[in-house]
C-alpha cells in the first residue's frame, strides 16, 4: 500500500511543479553559469543582476543599453553594485531577438521596480541593426551612470 501510494505521488508531484517561464529558461541555459542563479552574481567575477537590470531598464536609453551588451558583449571595467569588475561578457548574438527580450523581461521580474518595465524583441532588433564596439557601449554605460540610472 505504501509502494502504491508513493508511486502515485511521484506521478501526480511534477503536475504542482511551478513551471519556468521562456525567459528564466533561456536566462538559465545561457546567462546563470556566469551571472548565477537568478542573476546574483559573483563578487569580483561576474556582476549581480537582479536588482539593477529593473532599474536600468526604466529608460528607453537604459533598454538599448542592456541590448547592446547581450548582443555585443562588453569587454572593459565596469562598477556594479559597488563593486569593480574586469568586465568580460561574450556576445550572445545568436540567440533570437525574442529569446534576448524574454530573458531580459526575466531578469527584470526579479528586481524592486513596480509596474516592472518590459524589453520588447523589436528594442533588441533596433540595435541589432547597429552593432556596437565595447567603446560605445561603455560610453553608452558611463551616460546612463552619470544620469543615476545604473545601480
Amino acid at each position: 500500500m505504501l509502494k502504491h501510494a508513493f508511486l502515485i505521488a511521484l506521478t501526480v508531484m511534477p503536475a504542482f511543479a511551478v513551471a519556468a517561464t521562456p525567459g528564466q529558461d533561456v536566462y538559465d541555459q545561457n546567462c546563470s553559469v556566469c551571472h548565477q542563479a537568478a542573476g546574483a552574481g559573483s563578487t569580483g567575477q561576474f556582476p549581480p543582476l537582479k536588482g539593477r537590470v529593473d532599474k536600468i531598464a526604466s529608460s528607453p536609453d537604459g533598454k538599448k543599453y542592456l541590448a547592446d551588451v547581450v548582443l555585443n558583449g562588453l569587454h572593459g571595467p565596469i562598477t556594479a553594485a559597488g563593486s569593480p569588475y574586469a568586465g568580460f561578457m561574450p556576445s550572445l548574438k545568436s540567440l533570437s531577438d525574442d529569446q534576448i527580450a524574454s530573458a531580459l523581461t526575466y531578469l527584470i521580474s526579479l528586481g524592486d521596480t513596480k509596474p516592472a518595465p518590459t524589453i520588447d524583441a523589436a528594442v533588441i532588433a533596433g540595435e541589432r541593426s547597429t552593432p556596437k564596439k565595447s567603446k560605445e557601449i561603455l560610453a553608452e554605460r558611463k551616460a546612463l551612470d552619470d544620469a543615476h540610472l545604473v545601480p
